[in-house]
């Protein structure tokens, strides 16, 4: 008994012992089995009446249901879902996240909506409860006051980003959106103004709606009634499915789905049409429209989840692609949930001592904080795996990764994908999956979609906007002139408003496919001419519409509105008195410069010199005594000037130089004479000043017209002082001013100048025109009918009707001056060329011949005889008499005739070989000739 009772304890110890250390050894193990619990709770919180509140919870429990289905998963623990129907209310969605926070609740997939997402965030964020929502997308929700709440689908701002490039592409610049007046799409319009800003485009009209049930349909007519007014035909509906396809029933009433207009859903419209069927009725409201849908990546997983859809669906509700975010998101909470409690996090809560005492009745010190919950936060946005929708991971400011979707056009009762929208590299109808394995690429000429059929039942594309019917006409500001009233004036007498500038816009509106209500708005004092550049500010404050006269395009007026093709040339010129030239003797000078005159001379003596080298050797007519040949080069070169030289030319590189240069001499004397018969046939006058550089050096006054862009650009661009300009209004104070001499020259740009000359003749355009510009029609900035008046003027000119326009108002006579004096003497830049040619032709004529000449010089006068004979002289010179001889024997033979400098040559060399050798011989002997000796040897 007592042996029993001794083997008993020791197996006690035994048994304690080894507990002990398999504790010790395994502590981990160990409390991973004791810490894991057999249900973990998820919360949803969803409208279970809407679509995707319908489609989310099936997809969910589906979820659910394959992640408990493998017991080894979660190491024997299940999750457990509850879905809270808020049922459209905001005020119930807060109250299931509170009961959420009460039970223990490791994660919220939700809530629906971003409204009720930015109060539920906050409470999150207390209490450590990650959020996951695939359907409050609003880009404030991304932003680090919520670190607790995640987006697993793309949120709007990049489904905004592609609305955006949609309307870029197709060219619009102004859009109308409609959209309830709440925290759902608050964000997302404010995120599509910056995006399209960006674009240089603009919502140019908001058209709030009441929140979702509030929206009854005749708030819903009132609201399109009003963008029926509205100038843009681009209109966005970014609403609950509910409201938006009441929008769209409306507007088919309205007459506001037919040709012209353009209508874009977001991705509301998409899921509408996957998951319900469409009635005839509906599908007639939404023709032509375009629409969003998230990409889904193809794959054996889709396949399969879709093929098991009827089935959990029981065919009450299509799967759209919020049902398949719905399943990955479920799965996303419970990879992490896995990885937590594989790395021994504890599901474990406690109570937040802040919250106690707060609240009331309310109980707040009820709610719960989850210990682990920075942790399993964490791991969600470490996830890196692949799901039902693709690639499932998150970037570090907690967006999806790839965001992409698919550009939809609706016909018939279903739709047709037109393209596809990345961030990677915008539009394009190559998928995304073929995309990102490319080099991104988001240049103008890479963006692409397919042909879409507009409202209407059209492909040809709307042109985005239109003049409203009922609105107010156009109101264009007009400058009240008070001279040059050709340009723009007002008939007192029937108070039309006329001139060149009209006419050309009437016509140009005239060509417009649409009718363009306007009405003229003279802006000025009726003293003096207004200032256009105010005139101009007038439309960027909306005081104008547009603005139509003679209005110059300069760069500051480019900043603040856009104008329409120049319609007529306007550059700055220089206009100053002029007097008539005395006549003088030695007036057949002035056709040349003088340095055209002495560049002119000296080439009659070289190529008189040239020729005379080349044909002295072989040409009798270029022989004979030095000052017979001096005479002949001077008379042979100057001769040459009237083709009058009678020598003949042998050689042929002579032959050569001389046909280069007579055609060189033909062009001169034919410049000549036609530039001295216009001297002196044609009245000559002389300005006092030669153009802008003289005025801008001198200090003389200069006349400006007042309201004219000039004088900005005298004293800004040209740093004239302003103490130098004096304004002037009109053309007779022009013609005053220069009379009573105020002014030296007067600064204008040409249209007016050109008037003015027609009837003042003693003033001259001089110098050139400084600067190239335009008149236009001012609209403002990103105005579409700017870019059609352009089309329409380019029309006219085309078709010759501006041009009769011109003549109609402008074409009065004018006094038949030049434009300029400057150009009356020939320069010597104009024929530089030619001398340039005749000079080469001279230099290679010259090398050939003289290197000809030395060859044969070098045959017929080897160096050994003019060796030998050197060798005579005394030892101290004979380097030195060698070199001399040569070049005496050189210049000998160079200038001896042909054939006579042959023979002799020949016959000398021989005599004076012998007497070389017979030297050489008495030098072997000890006997040196002396110097005289040596002078008769050679």
């Amino acid at each position: 008994m007592l042996s029993f009772s001794t083997s008993q304890n020791t197996s006690m110890k035994l048994l304690v012992f080894l507990s002990l250390l398999f504790s010790s050894l395994f502590p981990i193990a160990f409390a991973h089995q004791i810490s894991r619990p057999t249900y973990v709770r998820i919360g949803s919180i969803f409208s279970l009446g809407t679509i995707n509140g319908r489609v989310s919870k099936i997809a969910m429990n589906a979820a659910v249901e394959d992640v408990n289905s493998d017991p080894t998963f979660l190491g024997g623990t299940k999750i457990s879902l509850s879905i809270y129907d808020s049922n459209y209310s905001g005020f119930l969605g807060i109250i299931g996240g509170l009961q959420y926070m009460e039970t223990n609740t490791v994660a919220i997939i939700g809530p629906q909506v971003s409204g009720m997402a930015h109060i539920l965030s906050h409470l999150a964020n207390q209490l450590h409860v990650p959020m996951l929502s695939f359907t409050a997308l609003d880009p404030g929700l991304q932003s680090l006051q919520y670190p607790f709440f995640i987006q697993t689908a793309p949120n709007d701002l990049f489904q905004m980003i592609a609305v955006a490039d949609m309307i870029s592409y197709f060219g619009y610049r102004e859009v109308v959106v409609v959209c309830p007046d709440d925290e759902q799409s608050r964000g997302s319009i404010i995120a599509l103004g910056e995006k399209l800003a960006e674009r240089r485009c603009r919502i140019s009209y908001k058209a709030l709606l009441s929140p979702e049930s509030l929206a009854t349909s005749e708030e819903i007519m009132d609201v399109l009634v009003q963008v029926s007014l509205m100038e843009s035909r681009v209109i966005i509906v970014h609403a609950f499915a509910a409201v938006g396809l009441r929008v769209f029933d409306i507007a088919h009433r309205l007459g506001m789905m037919d040709k012209g207009y353009v209508w874009i859903a977001t991705a509301w419209l998409s899921t509408v049409l996957d998951s319900t069927p469409v009635s005839a009725e509906k599908a007639d409201s939404i023709q032509g429209v375009i629409t969003f849908k998230p990409h889904i990546e193809d794959s054996a997983r889709k396949r399969e989840f879709l093929s098991r859809w009827n089935k959990l669906s029981n065919d009450s509700i299509g799967l759209n692609p919020y049902g398949l975010y719905a399943y990955d998101t479920v799965w996303t909470i419970a990879n992490a949930i896995k990885k937590f409690m594989d790395s021994g996090g504890v599901i474990s809560f406690s109570n937040d001592s802040s919250l106690n005492g707060l609240g009331g009745a309310l109980n707040l010190g009820s709610l719960s904080r989850f210990d682990g919950g920075k942790e399993l936060l964490a791991m969600i946005l470490k996830t890196n795996t692949t799901g039902l929708t693709g690639k499932i991971a998150f970037n570090p400011d907690k967006s999806v990764v790839r965001p992409s979707f698919d550009i939809l056009n609706v016909i018939g009762k279903g739709y047709k994908r037109i393209g596809y929208w990345t961030n990677y590299s915008g539009l394009s109808v190559v998928g995304p999956e073929i995309l990102y394995t490319r080099a991104p690429n988001r240049s103008s000429s890479n963006q692409r979609l397919y042909d879409v059929v507009w409202p209407g039942r059209t492909t040809v594309k709307p042109r985005g906007w239109e003049f409203p019917r009922n609105g107010r006409p156009l109101r264009i500001g007009i400058p009240d002139r008070v001279s040059y009233k050709a340009f723009v004036s007002k008939n007192e007498k029937t108070n039309d408003i006329n001139g060149f500038c009209i006419d050309v816009f009437l016509a140009a509106k005239n060509l417009l496919p649409y009718a363009v209500p306007h009405e003229f708005i003279l802006f000025g004092d009726k003293r003096k001419n207004p200032s256009y550049t105010e005139l101009v500010s007038m439309i960027n404050s909306d005081v104008f519409d547009a603005a139509v006269g003679d209005i110059a395009i300069v760069t500051n007026r480019t900043k603040i509105v856009d104008f329409t093709q120049p319609y007529t040339e306007s550059g700055l010129v220089v206009v100053a008195p002029v007097k008539k030239l005395n006549s003088s003797p030695w007036a057949f000078m002035r056709p040349f410069t003088l340095s055209m005159w002495a560049v002119t001379s000296a080439f009659f003596l070289i190529v008189g010199f040239v020729i005379w080298i080349l044909e002295h050797r072989i040409n009798d007519e270029f022989r004979g005594p030095p000052k017979k040949q001096f005479i002949t080069i001077l008379w042979f070169g100057f001769s040459t000037m009237f083709f009058a030289h009678r020598e003949n030319t042998v050689s042929p590189l002579g032959r050569m130089v001389l046909l280069i240069w007579l055609f060189v001499v033909l062009i001169i004397t034919s410049s000549y004479t036609a530039s001295l018969t216009s001297i002196l046939t044609v009245q000559q006058l002389a300005p006092s000043i030669r153009g802008i550089e003289s005025m801008i050096t001198s200090n003389e006054r200069i006349g400006f017209q007042v309201g004219s862009f000039s004088e900005n650009y005298l004293t800004e661009e040209l740093n004239i002082a302003q103490s130098r300009l004096i304004p002037l209004g009109s053309p007779e104070e022009y013609a005053d001013a220069f009379n009573e001499g105020r002014v030296a020259a007067i600064v204008d740009e040409r249209p007016y100048v050109d008037l003015f000359l027609s009837k003042y003749c003693m003033y001259q355009v001089v110098g050139r025109e400084f600067t190239k510009g335009g008149w236009g029609f001012a609209f403002p900035r990103d105005s579409p009918l700017a870019m059609d008046m352009s089309t329409a003027i380019l029309t006219l000119s085309e078709n010759g009707d501006l041009q009769k326009i011109h003549d109609k108002w402008l074409n009065t006579r004018a006094c038949g001056l030049p434009n300029s004096l400057d150009s009356e003497q020939l320069q010597l830049k104009s024929f530089w060329g030619l001398f340039l040619i005749s000079g080469i032709a001279c230099l290679l004529a010259l090398l050939l011949y003289f290197c000809s000449i030395f060859h044969k010089f070098k045959r017929y006068f080897p160096q050994q005889q003019i060796t030998n004979i050197s060798s005579s002289s005394s030892s101290n010179k004979r380097s030195s008499s060698s070199r001399s001889v040569r070049i005496q024997k050189f210049l000998s033979f160079a200038d001896r005739k042909e054939d006579e400098s042959i023979n002799k040559t020949m016959s000398r060399s021989r005599q004076e070989f012998v007497a070389s050798s017979s030297v050489t011989e008495r030098n072997g002997a000890g006997v040196y000739p002396d110097h005289e000796e040596g002078q008769n040897g050679n």
